[in-house]
């Protein structure tokens, strides 16, 4: 096995591997190192990396392996990505923020303590949009992350950085975080698979664990290695009023779903897809068929008052908590995040009370629908991709009559926020003719977990992608000058 194919093993034939003792943790580590310093120059999707010390941990794995009947954890040794947001206490966290740059974590976040009690070894930090705010991944402090299957290409945002590493073969679990799709779209553009669990399933840190759009969510390139990682984070935590009792754990291992009933919409109702996209997910769908499964389309009522409402939702609340940083701080913002920052502090609450009316509303057809159908399924984004460093415009969009900015509307997964107690997983679909990926949502209904990753699991049984080396992106590395 080549240090390539060893970057792209999944996390479970890993653990195997691990087990009998056929690769140890320090190989594997030698091996991600050893990509990062070929392919980072090019996707840039690293603001840290802690390798002396990730190589130490490597060597401790290693031993409890080679230790007869020591006590193995869930992730032993696995190499992990942690976003630049989630706090680890004693390392930087700069939220892709100059107003950060030499912040260091004073305590660490119960998601990321979770995934370092199993065993998982942090040895990098994953690029962020400032603030996390936008749909790509791009920001003063870190400049631009690229597309590993075209680096012209964005890998989408806010959890960029960590979907960018997987693809690359430079991590292989990742966390993520989704405020409006900020796990999905990056899966989506990356050809991974993201994570938004139901809000609650996952705790958060205050107060931030009370915005029921907000979810932390994990990373990774299978169904299964998804699922392993998961299990380790979900479940109840005293500092968090939200999180959800009992603990829900996944199987690693399902039935058929032949029989299941399965909704679809191209367009939730409003959105414009390309060509591509409909082709890929009308594949989908036909797998879906293939596996004995009766698929339908449904009419989606839903409107750009539901993109408004949801707009109106964040900037009020971004508005709120980073509003005061504007007088003394605003000349350090990349430009996008000061324009949602400004334009959420002349927010109005009545705005913000409406977008709850219409996530209500949202969701009085939407779970009657469900009680019809096992899970619903849609694109996850309109497009296969926009480019790494598009114009960030969040000032003019109501001057020219839009409901929100020409960079977020070609992400399909806020209404899902809005819906905030409904699983969804986004897995690959295909490519685009720019070679990036496309991605489908798969939605439950309200904590229905278990049920999306079921589905889930069929749909890469029938479709895998990766043990294939054609679902690798080709990365040049550039030339030294």
């Amino acid at each position: 096995m080549n240090n390539e194919d060893l970057c792209y093993l999944s996390a479970t034939e890993t653990l195997k591997l691990f087990k009998r003792r056929k690769l140890s943790p320090v190989e594997l580590m030698q091996a991600i190192i050893k990509r990062t310093e070929k392919v980072e120059p090019v996707i840039n999707a690293f603001t840290e990396t802690f390798f002396d010390r990730a190589m130490d941990q490597a060597r401790k794995s290693e031993a409890r392996y080679m230790k007869k009947g020591a006590r193995l954890r869930k992730l032993e040794g696995l190499p992990l990505a942690i976003k630049d947001e989630l706090p680890v206490k004693g390392d930087p966290c700069t939220a892709g923020s100059l107003i950060y740059k030499d912040a260091i974590a004073d305590e660490t976040a119960v998601f990321a303590q979770r995934l370092l009690n199993a065993g998982a070894i942090n040895h990098a930090r994953t690029t962020t949009p400032e603030f996390c705010c936008a749909a790509v991944t791009t920001s003063r402090i870190w400049g631009t992350t690229r597309n590993p299957w075209n680096p012209n290409f964005t890998p989408g945002g806010s959890s960029g950085g960590s979907a960018a590493s997987l693809a690359a073969g430079t991590s292989m679990l990742a966390t993520g975080s989704d405020i409006g799709g900020s796990v999905r779209i990056p899966a989506s553009c990356c050809g991974v698979v993201g994570f938004k669990p139901p809000y609650g399933r996952i705790p958060e840190m205050p107060v931030f664990n009370l915005d029921f759009y907000c979810h932390e969510g994990p990373l990774a390139r299978t169904v299964s290695d998804t699922i392993l990682m998961q299990n380790v984070v979900a479940g109840p935590h005293p500092t968090d009023i939200t999180s959800i009792k009992p603990k829900l754990t996944i199987p690693s291992t399902f039935k058929s779903i032949r029989g299941w009933r399965i909704a679809y919409s191209l367009d939730l109702g409003y959105f414009k897809i390309s060509k591509e996209v409909r082709e890929n997910t009308l594949r989908a769908v036909e797998v879906y068929r293939s596996l004995g499964c009766k698929v339908e389309e449904v009419k989606v009522p839903w409107t750009e008052e539901s993109g408004l409402a949801a707009w109106n939702y964040l900037s009020h609340l971004f508005g709120a908590s980073y509003g005061p940083y504007l007088k003394k701080y605003g000349h350090l913002m990349t430009p996008y995040a000061r324009a949602f920052i400004e334009g959420g502090v002349k927010s109005k609450s009545a705005d913000f009370v409406n977008s709850l009316v219409t996530a209500a509303d949202m969701y009085s057809w939407f779970g009657p629908m469900m009680e019809n159908y096992d899970v619903f399924i849609c694109p996850t984004t309109t497009k296969s991709g926009i480019a790494a460093n598009p114009k960030m415009d969040y000032d003019s969009y109501k001057a020219a009559g839009k409901s929100m900015p020409d960079a977020l509307s070609w992400c399909m997964t806020y209404p899902f926020n809005m819906l905030s107690r409904c699983p969804v997983l986004s897995v690959p679909s295909g490519h685009g003719k720019n070679g990036v990926p496309t991605g489908i949502q798969i939605v439950g209904r309200t904590f229905a977990d278990t049920t999306v990753f079921r589905a889930a699991s069929a749909f890469e049984k029938a479709t895998p992608w990766l043990h294939d080396k054609k679902h690798r992106p080709v990365i040049k590395a550039k030339k030294k000058r």
